[in-house]
């Protein structure tokens, strides 16, 4: 046979390298049947019999007994089946067994080709079945290579890629290190399976803390949303089915163990650990802690909301870079706007002095408007009839010629603005002007200055010669 003692070959690789050994016995009986027909001929009906104790395998090709041959390689006739069955009529198919050796060298090494292909197929298809279960799963690998600021990972089975944007600021790695690793996808390619790996990604934080916090793996703490700025500071919102258990705390762990194991391996990574609420607006309040709210205005319509906070707190609030609002934003799933109160009082202020330019608007109007979402004139000129009408209770005429008078003082004041946008233009192109005389008018006296000198200097020449 081409290959000896194919049984124990086909226990090794199906014990190396994962395969199934049912997929390598198919793949061999492919190898065979692709011999047998270049030996043969392409219409041959060739079948492969394996034994699974002794490892032997039998080839068989049938033919069909006919009175005219006119396909030699699938078919024979009457008096050349009696050879193989006396018994043998029209129309049987008769399975004559071949030795393998009669397939040649170059058969064989078909083959042999066939089954080396078809194995790494299948070594391939072992990788990403055994991997793709393990997607959104963290792994532990040791670093083996650096390509173009790529890490390869060699996870034992295979090889995993952690690609310069998923690798954590400020991290150095040396060849044999071994390191921890979010699986971010598992690609299937024709080079086979392709295995991402992310350092950076929010899911990475909460598979850390599963490993870290028994309640989370249990389900009795569950973890609603992470949001990350690698390296710097990161942001994770829990909540508990338990009322006797805090979330909060059972992430923190005694004396803090439980979150600073995770901080390690994050090299320092800030860790702010937010409890949930199903109220958005005490949610976005436990999200920007440790600053202190004052008042928060949801705009549902858009998922927006604007947070105002005590001055002292604005730049907690805020954080450096912005980083404490942006963080909220992500876990809360809403855009915030962060102002300090002084701010929104000025705010306040120059709305209700806006709609009070209307003759019919006083203080309690403008306040109902403000409180409703018409801060300005321009938001009166734009609104819907019946949307003020439901806020102020009078009649749609009112609200109409409300309208209509936000319209025209606008025009007024846009009138007024081009006005002085002129005037303050031809102050400026006077200016320009001026400038211009003054240096024109210094040119002409350096120039005077200039011709003064030389005529004194000549006089002083003419006098020297005499």
């Amino acid at each position: 046979m081409f290959i000896s003692d194919i049984k124990r070959v086909i226990d090794q690789v199906s014990r190396e390298k994962g395969i199934d050994s049912e997929i390598l016995i198919t793949t061999l009986k492919e190898a065979i049947i692709s011999a047998a027909r270049k030996k043969i001929g392409p219409r041959a009906d060739i079948e492969v019999h394996y034994d699974d104790k002794s490892g032997d395998v039998e080839v068989f090709h049938f033919k069909e007994v006919v009175e005219t041959v006119e396909y030699p390689d699938g078919e024979l006739t009457l008096k050349e089946g009696y050879e193989y069955d006396p018994e043998c009529e029209i129309g049987d198919s008769l399975g004559i067994r071949i030795d393998m050796e009669d397939f040649g060298r170059i058969a064989a090494q078909s083959a042999k080709q066939v089954i080396i292909q078809k194995m790494r197929e299948a070594e391939r298809n072992a990788v990403y079945e055994n991997f793709i279960h393990k997607k959104g799963k963290i792994l532990n690998g040791i670093v083996q290579r650096f390509d173009r600021g790529s890490i390869i990972v060699n996870l034992g089975q295979a090889e995993a890629v952690l690609r310069p944007r998923e690798q954590m600021p400020k991290e150095n790695y040396k060849r044999g290190d071994r390191i921890r690793a979010f699986v971010l996808d598992v690609l299937e390619e024709s080079k086979g399976a392709q295995i991402i790996l992310s350092r950076t990604h929010p899911a990475f934080l909460m598979e850390l803390f599963k490993t870290e916090v028994p309640e989370v793996s249990e389900g009795i703490v569950t973890m609603r949303g992470a949001a990350r700025v690698p390296g710097v500071r990161a942001k994770i919102a829990v909540s508990s089915s338990d009322s006797d258990v805090d979330p909060v705390g059972a992430c923190v762990g005694m004396k803090g163990n439980r979150v600073q194991n995770i901080v390690q391996e994050l090299r320092g990574e800030k860790i702010d650990i937010v409890q949930w609420n199903p109220d958005i607006a005490k949610f976005v309040c436990n999200a920007l802690s440790p600053a202190e709210i004052v008042r928060v205005i949801i705009d549902e319509d858009n998922q927006s909301m604007e947070v105002i906070v005590n001055d002292e707190y604005l730049s907690i609030a805020i954080g450096k870079g912005g980083q404490n609002v942006s963080l909220a934003c992500e876990i809360t799933g809403w855009h915030l706007e962060v102002t300090s109160e002084e701010e929104y009082s000025r705010e306040v202020k120059a709305g209700y002095d806006d709609l009070m330019k209307l003759s019919k608007v006083g203080l309690p109007m403008a306040e109902a408007l403000f409180k409703s979402g018409y801060a300005s004139l321009l938001d009166i000129s734009e609104a819907v009839t019946e949307d003020i009408c439901a806020i102020m209770e009078i009649s749609e005429e009112e609200v109409a010629g409300l309208i209509e008078e936000a319209k025209v003082i606008l025009e007024e004041e846009r009138k007024e603005e081009e006005r002085k946008e002129e005037e303050r233009k031809e102050e400026e192109r006077k200016e320009e002007e001026r400038k211009e005389l003054e240096e024109d008018s210094q040119k002409d006296d350096s120039q005077k200055d200039d011709s003064q000198k030389d005529d004194s200097q000549k006089d002083e020449s003419e006098t020297e010669e005499e």
